[in-house]
């Protein structure tokens, strides 16, 4: 589980949009972007190159900040 301050501090590297933390994922979405980064033993793993692309139906699952 992130921490919600820390979760409000982040952004995204990439569009340093929003990102919004997935539980079931354990990865941090970027609408903006449209990639999610992996949280590993509660740490986001804020790289580009770690991040992976959001399905169509994950993208749309965010909500629209």
């Amino acid at each position: 589980m992130i921490d919600k301050q820390l979760l409000a501090m982040l952004v995204c590297p990439v569009s340093q949009g929003p990102l919004t933390y997935n539980q079931l994922t354990e990865e941090l979405w970027c609408r903006k972007s449209k990639l999610a980064y992996p949280v590993r033993d509660d740490i986001p793993v804020m790289l580009e190159h770690e991040a992976r692309e959001l399905t169509l139906e994950e993208y749309e699952s965010i909500k629209n900040d």
